[in-house]
């Protein structure tokens, strides 16, 4: 990486040669201005207000505007001659617990690289200084014309260093907080806390700019003239007033949870306990539902068998009536055979015996 400064660690009597490298980068898209009618590149140039003309990047120098309106030129010979004893130094103060520091003051950040192999040394020994007393270094260093404020502390292997603000650019919240007086019910903090520990576990690794990624879809989209027009993503319409904020709290860790799969698994879980409740309730209603169908059954059981008997006995004594019936049929069907032979033979005497005709 390249250095964008050089100079040294002043720590006490120690001298640590170093390079200051940036630690951050920036992926934002930058755009440029053109103009809409022809799509030709609008360029800034700076020109001088007195004569109209286009300076050059080497006549442009440095001034001061006072209230007035009137410049006061400053030279870089006149800066440099300033007595700045930070002006390649990064002058260490003093060693403070980190929690002490006010995030609201943190700035660009730094890394600290040994310059050359005599630092190595002395940068290991400020290094793990540092780690044993876990503290974090103040000082003060001069760049970009203007002396700052630092905190240095260890990252890994190296040392790093954030640019403070003066505690004088940090402005006083004043009109900030609301003015309304609002107490908050335990109920609330609890569903706050939860949705808290819901929202808390998130590895940072993870986290990217999906605005940016969409916007280099669209530019590579639109260059290789295969530009389709994104659908518009359905966003809830923002503001309005929560009327119920537990409900809100509520839906919240729902939501959470469900992005997370916990919801799937308590939901199922839950079900699944809704399922087996019922279940061992019917079964417990079937089995006392059951006992005296079986007692009924039983009973029922004996009741046919006695009928079984009941019949078979009454089929027992018709067959021994019908048998009887039947000998005694046989037997006065004979007596009646031979008395109506012989009313038949009596018959056919009366009709053999002729009529006596009655004369007149």
């Amino acid at each position: 990486m390249r250095s964008i400064w050089n100079g040294a660690i002043s720590f006490g009597l120690v001298s640590i040669p170093i390079k200051l490298v940036n630690a951050t980068e920036s992926h934002s898209i930058s755009f440029r201005q053109i103009h809409l009618a022809d799509g030709g590149r609008v360029r800034y140039r700076k020109v001088c207000e007195l004569d109209g003309e286009e300076v050059p990047a080497a006549e442009i120098g440095k001034g001061y505007e006072e209230a007035d309106g009137s410049i006061v030129p400053i030279t870089e010979d006149d800066l440099a001659q300033l007595p700045l004893a930070t002006a390649r130094t990064i002058e260490i103060m003093s060693f403070v617990p980190a929690e002490e520091i006010d995030p609201l003051q943190m700035d660009a950040a730094y890394y600290l690289a040994a310059n050359g192999a005599t630092a190595a040394k002395p940068y290991t020994l400020l290094r793990e200084a540092l780690k044993r007393s876990r503290k974090v270094a103040i000082a003060k260093y001069a760049l970009r014309g203007r002396e700052r404020l630092g905190m240095l502390r260890v990252v890994g292997d190296v040392i790093a260093m954030h640019g403070l603000l003066w505690p004088d650019e940090i402005r006083e919240p004043e009109g900030v907080a609301p003015e309304a007086s609002v107490s908050v019910r335990e109920a609330e903090l609890d569903l706050a806390d939860a949705l808290m520990a819901t929202l808390g576990d998130v590895e940072l690794g993870s986290l990217k700019d999906e605005y940016r990624e969409a916007v280099e879809e669209l530019i590579a989209s639109k260059a290789g003239g295969a530009f389709e027009p994104p659908s518009e993503a359905a966003v809830e319409p923002a503001g309005g007033q929560v009327i119920d904020l537990m409900a809100a709290l509520e839906k919240s860790v729902r939501a959470a949870k469900a992005s997370r799969g916990e919801g799937e698994a308590a939901g199922a879980a839950a079900e699944g306990a809704a399922e087996v409740t019922p279940i061992r309730r019917k079964r417990a209603a079937s089995a006392s539902a059951s006992a005296p169908k079986a007692v009924g059954g039983k009973k029922s059981t004996a009741a046919s068998a006695k009928k079984t008997a009941a019949a078979a006995s009454k089929k027992t004594t018709t067959a021994k009536s019908t048998s009887k019936a039947t000998a005694s049929g046989k037997a006065g069907g004979t007596k009646s055979t031979s008395a109506a032979a012989k009313k038949a033979a009596a018959g056919s005497k009366k009709a053999a015996t002729p009529r006596k005709r009655t004369s007149a």
